[in-house]
């Protein structure tokens, strides 16, 4: 209306007015409503022509829109796990920052499976020091077993050199005897000899994977105890929060609120022209 207006002014007012007192055309006499059209066609027309001209122009190089949305993107608040609200620390509508608790589950269980793992560590390594010990008695049980067997095999090369140089001076029996002595000496320190041997692999191979997989319990453990504190990930304002203490939550359900981060999608909006307008637009 404003376009039509401002080009009427330009075109069929000075039409009308060069009728009217250049040509002493009169209105209501030789210009009527009947004969507007005839007598005033230039201006009409130019007048037309300009309006659409004006307008098209303004709509390419102004255009406008009712049709503009704000976007931003939020973040659901869900937990990682099903579990019963124990504390809430925001509420219906608060700033958080990054870290920041925004409400805490009920994590009994998830304390009970940590402080058994802490104690299977501490199990294991009470059994490192035990086997430590092993060891050490291993040792001194070779050394016993073996001056046990040097005592026996002296006394039967004894015995056998004194048969060799006086034959039946040493009856044969006490001979067999220091043998079989011998050879239960023997036994006793390859027993020994095995022992430590299994002490020592308790020490460098079992005891120390036992540990690792206690170790990675705990850390298993340490992991879903941390799911039970829901933190904001980033810096926002947590909105719609309706959770309460005692209230159930999963993350199959519907998310106990959303969290919109700073400046997500404060400066860009999105809008649809529905007339001409140019491809690129400016301020």
């Amino acid at each position: 209306m404003l376009e039509l207006l401002l080009c009427s002014s330009l075109t069929i007012l000075p039409d009308y007015l060069y009728r009217r007192y250049g040509q002493g055309k009169r209105f209501g006499r030789e210009i009527t409503f009947f004969s507007v059209w005839f007598e005033l066609r230039f201006g009409i027309v130019t007048c037309l022509m300009l309006t659409v001209a004006l307008i098209t122009v303004i709509f390419y190089y102004h255009p406008s829109t009712t049709t503009a949305t704000l976007f931003y993107r939020t973040v659901s608040i869900i937990p990682e796990t099903t579990g019963r609200v124990a504390e809430v620390h925001v509420g219906f509508s608060a700033p958080v920052k990054k870290g920041e608790v925004i409400f805490k589950l009920d994590n009994s269980k998830q304390e009970a499976a940590l402080e058994t793992a802490r104690r299977k560590i501490a199990e294991v390594d009470a059994a490192l020091l035990a086997a430590q010990a092993d060891i050490l008695k291993a040792e001194g049980q070779i050394q016993e077993a073996k001056g046990s067997y040097q005592q026996a095999s002296d006394e039967l090369d004894t015995k056998r050199e004194l048969q060799k140089r006086s034959p039946g001076i040493v009856p044969q029996r006490d001979i067999e005897k220091l043998e079989v002595l011998q050879a239960g000496r023997q036994g006793a320190l390859d027993s020994a000899t095995a022992s430590k041997q299994s002490a020592t692999i308790r020490v460098t191979a079992l005891l120390p994977a036992e540990k690792a997989s206690a170790e990675a319990a705990l850390a298993e453990a340490q992991v879903d105890l941390d799911k039970t504190f829901i933190r904001a990930g980033v810096d926002g304002r947590v909105e719609q929060f309706t959770l309460r203490v005692g209230d159930i939550v999963s993350p199959i359900m519907r998310s106990a609120g959303i969290l919109i981060p700073d400046g997500a999608g404060r400066q860009t909006l999105s809008a649809g022209f529905g007339q001409i307008e140019a491809q690129v637009m400016k301020v």
